[in-house]
């Protein structure tokens, strides 16, 4: 299922999925979920999966595909999904317009 929650992904985060999933891995998604837990109440969680489950979001750019829960989506809605790459280290970063707070691991927030 596809669905425009107006969540976006970086031309960065396009290449850098397309560089871990892809046919010779034998998966085609990058699953990005929320979870309650983390430093701030909320924690992102990234995982590589064979296809989109059934009411997964479908998110594509440039040939590489994002999916998310539905339980998730209402946490994420109006978010960037970016890649940095610097000198502290690489990683994927969700800039979210609905988190309140965060912490300095990058994956936590509150809302």
């Amino acid at each position: 299922m596809t669905t425009d929650a107006n969540i976006s992904v970086s031309e960065r985060a396009a290449n850098r999925i397309r560089e871990i999933v892809g046919p010779s891995h034998g998966e085609n998604a990058l699953r990005i979920s929320v979870q309650g837990g983390g430093c701030s109440g909320f924690s992102y969680n990234f995982e590589i999966v064979p296809a989109p489950a059934e009411d997964d979001i479908v998110i594509e750019k440039s040939g590489a595909r994002v999916v998310i829960d539905p339980v998730s989506v209402p946490f994420m809605t109006g978010s960037e999904i970016d890649f940095i790459d610097d000198l502290m280290g690489s990683s994927f970063k969700i800039t979210n317009p609905n988190a309140t707070a965060s912490c300095g691991c990058g994956t936590s927030f509150s809302i």
